[in-house]
């Protein structure tokens, strides 16, 4: 689905709100976010590299998470909020919620920032004219703060294609910036 310099994304585009998964590539090693397995998956993993963990970066998107961690013999991460020395991303807090726990993972050495549910590229998140558009339950409240500092070259989402450039920067800014007041508009079909 979305190949990019370093990794790829496959999505099962049938279901009704297409789930994205992510293989991020660092030093040889692949981290596996948010997995819905499919055929073939071992084989394009392996031929990116080897297998490090399995992310799952929300609480709700179980997914296919454990059954491929357990498969390719690799830690399953759920939803990490401490980084460790010896991984290569930073988990940032983007919702602490009773009933929904977020963390977005930030490769900041591939200039990669990868989102669960937050923000996404499908319809459902978007206003009109937007590449992309923070979920319509953050948008009064949008995660600001969290990702202030960051300038990505790829913004990967648990729905929909990734966002890629060097103008990834300004357009996460401006989705952030703009999701309050583009609410009404996010809430009209079409």
């Amino acid at each position: 689905m979305d190949d990019f310099e370093h990794g790829l994304a496959w999505s099962l585009e049938e279901e009704r709100l297409p789930r994205t998964s992510h293989a991020v590539v660092t030093d040889s090693r692949v981290w596996l976010i948010d997995v819905v397995d499919g055929d073939g998956l071992d084989e394009r993993i392996s031929a990116l590299g080897e297998p490090a963990a399995v992310i799952q970066l929300l609480d709700r998107h179980n997914r296919d998470c454990a059954t491929v961690a357990e498969r390719l013999g690799v830690p399953l991460l759920f939803v990490p909020f401490d980084a460790h020395d010896d991984e290569p991303f930073l988990p940032l807090r983007i919702v602490r919620w009773r009933f929904w726990r977020e963390v977005a993972a930030w490769f900041p050495e591939q200039q990669t920032l990868v989102f669960a549910d937050a923000l996404g590229s499908l319809g459902y998140f978007k206003a009109s004219g937007e590449p992309f558009g923070v979920h319509p339950a953050l948008r009064l409240f949008p995660p600001r703060e969290a990702l202030a500092s960051l300038e990505p070259q790829h913004i990967l989402f648990g729905h929909g294609h990734g966002y890629h450039g060097a103008d990834a920067p300004g357009a996460l800014r401006e989705a952030l910036a703009t999701a309050r007041r583009r609410l009404p508009r996010a809430l009209l079909p079409g």
